[in-house]
């Protein structure tokens, strides 16, 4: 399927707008104590077919945005995930025309199961603009553990 719509010309708008997409994205998945997700409001930062990949120690989950968060509200509606919290700490963002692309490192911490947890990893995030502005197309995200640590890897810039 083909969109025609126009182009935005202004680069600094353009990152603006993946800044804000990010920004909507981390804070629709992150809640305190007694709070809830608003994992609702990810289908709106997402482009209809978009993918989520979670792809950790090896294992890859390769999911549309229902079900990324379909087990993640059973999580929170079962008590055992009672707060979550992801940061992008740094990010690198290149755009061409409607494309863009994002290096981010980012740190996530929370309680499962009455069990703190905290983790540090990558995630790479595509964008496109469309008639509706831009929208992400992709997410994929990798976590730090023994042998593969962010001080060892490529590191983004703020």
């Amino acid at each position: 399927m083909t969109v025609e719509h126009e182009r935005m010309v202004d680069s600094t708008q353009a990152k603006a707008a993946l800044d804000e997409l990010m920004a909507a994205f981390l804070a629709s998945v992150s809640f305190d104590a007694r709070q809830r997700p608003d994992y609702e409001h990810i289908r709106a930062l997402f482009i209809a077919r978009g993918l989520l990949i979670k792809n950790v120690e090896g294992l890859t989950e390769i999911c549309g945005v229902d079900e990324f968060m379909a087990p993640r509200l059973e999580l929170v509606d079962s008590g055992a995930l009672t707060q979550f919290r992801e940061t992008e700490e740094a990010a690198t963002t290149s755009i061409f025309g409607t494309v863009g692309h994002r290096w981010s490192s980012y740190s996530k911490s929370g309680v499962l199961n009455d069990e703190a947890f905290d983790a540090r990893g990558i995630i790479l995030t595509q964008f496109v603009e469309t008639s509706e502005g831009w929208r992400i197309s992709s997410m994929t995200w990798d976590d730090e553990r023994d042998g593969l640590t962010l001080d060892d890897a490529y590191e983004v810039e703020g």
